[in-house]
């Protein structure tokens, strides 16, 4: 303790910078070598078919918060699944390619993809705090697809321009990974579109970095003149911990209404048990599960991969053990359908 008798530090300059919030420093923090995440859980890269060529043609990240909740010790954590670039990924597979959701025929504006009425997802940005291996977007070209580009004013004006566009989705990447001012910007250029009703955010951020839901962040999803879906992403019961029962409390609280969407991995959730896990931890956490996601089918996946017949018997057996309301609809996205393809 300091004693009383000390003079105070003089204040900083006015001019100084802000330091950065406590959830940027920890994304700063995450772990980028695979070595050293093994490493931290005790296991041997060697053993497990560590890809150097699949990290660097799409690198590890993962925040330390996420890699606590792994098992040391266990090559088959299914959180350390999800993330750890492997040699299988290298391998091409028939059926699989750079864009499994045709994205880009759906380009409708700078970082605007329209593929279902009524409906606009905004590309926010690029950045994710976490990496997952499986994920559909790991060859999107973002560095000349995203809507943050020239203050948003191209993908607004898009959506403006459309009478058609109720709601518009934010995604990425992950659209929370931009700063709060940041979101604010779009968000108040989107208040002078009119026919506007809602407005859905896809996130994986307060699952694998909570922290992120933090003062400014709440405040700015309450002020929002928008009903506010935030559809969330955990593929393990594991990923819930206190902070993100917490972050999720927050959003609550700030008047979002939490979804939860989950991509059925081979060796991560293919089990009834996990699946019934996943659905009863998240619904304990405030987050009504909303999609069971068979894998986009994206170069680099393919080890990911359930049979659709398999897919379906953990489907049906799910329904046959839990409330209706804790079953996910089992889908599939396919390129140039009006929506989601129900299994």
């Amino acid at each position: 303790m300091i004693p009383a008798a000390h003079p105070l530090p003089h204040p900083a300059p006015a001019e100084a910078a802000a330091p950065p919030a406590r959830w940027q420093a920890l994304w700063r923090d995450a772990v980028r070598d695979p070595r050293e995440l093994l490493a931290l859980l005790g296991l041997d890269p060697q053993a497990l078919g560590v890809s150097d060529a699949a990290a660097a043609q799409f690198p590890l990240r993962v925040p330390r918060g996420f890699v606590a909740r792994m098992r040391a010790g266990d090559p088959a954590d299914p959180l350390l699944r999800q993330v750890l670039p492997l040699d299988a990924e290298m391998r091409p597979m028939p059926g699989f390619s750079l864009d499994a959701v045709g994205d880009g025929a759906a380009k409708a504006g700078h970082g605007v993809i329209r593929k279902y009425r009524g409906r606009a997802l905004l590309i926010a940005t690029g950045s994710c705090a976490v990496n997952c291996r499986y994920c559909f977007r790991r060859h999107f070209p973002y560095a000349e697809e995203t809507a943050a580009a020239a203050g948003w004013r191209e993908a607004v004006a898009a959506i403006a321009a459309d009478p058609g566009i109720d709601e518009v989705i934010l995604s990425g990447g992950d659209p929370w990974s931009l700063a709060t001012p940041k979101l604010a910007e779009l968000t108040d250029a989107l208040k002078a579109v009119p026919q506007l009703k809602r407005l859905r955010v896809h996130t994986r951020l307060p699952v694998v970095l909570p922290e992120r839901v933090d003062a400014a962040l709440t405040e700015w999803l309450a002020a929002l003149p928008w009903p506010v879906a935030v559809v969330l992403h955990a593929n393990h019961a594991n990923e819930f911990d206190a902070g993100v029962d917490a972050a999720m409390r927050r959003l609550r609280a700030a008047g979002a209404t939490l979804l939860n969407q989950a991509v059925l991995l081979r060796g991560v959730n293919d089990s009834v048990e996990a699946l019934a896990a996943l659905s009863e931890r998240s619904y304990a956490a405030g987050v009504l599960p909303y999609y069971l996601h068979q894998l986009d089918r994206v170069e680099g996946a393919a080890h990911f991969e359930v049979a659709d017949d398999r897919a379906r018997d953990l489907h049906r057996a799910l329904a046959a053990r839990l409330s209706g309301y804790l079953v996910p609809k089992l889908v599939r996205e396919v390129a140039g359908d009006p929506g989601k393809r129900p299994l």
